[in-house]
């Protein structure tokens, strides 16, 4: 029998490493209306400007980065949130190890 939830005791468990000089990635939940992405990103790594067909939110777990949304950008750290429309240009410089879960709606 299948539960009706997904529970994870910790997100950081899906991130065991996260290689010098890279972007690692773990979908830890996906259906038709929700899909939930852990990213790592090694410092100095960059996500270039890029859109989403889909609504998503933003939330970032640990490290310091740049957040690009459209034409501002901002300093954020661990706590920082974003919710985008789909279409809105973005992208993520990570000025140290940075952990960021990304909810694609």
């Amino acid at each position: 029998m299948t539960t009706p939830y997904h529970f994870l005791p910790t997100l950081a468990s899906q991130l065991t490493e996260i290689p010098p000089d890279s972007i690692v990635s773990r979908t830890v939940h996906s259906d038709d209306r929700l899909k939930v992405i852990l990213f790592g990103f090694a410092a100095g790594q960059e996500l270039s400007e890029h859109t989403a067909a889909r609504p998503a939110v933003l939330h970032f777990l640990a490290g310091e980065a740049t957040l690009t949304l459209g034409a501002d950008r901002f300093e954020v750290g661990p706590g920082a949130w974003a919710h985008m429309p789909p279409h809105l240009p973005h992208s993520i410089l990570a000025h140290s190890e940075v952990t960021m879960l990304l909810l694609m709606l």
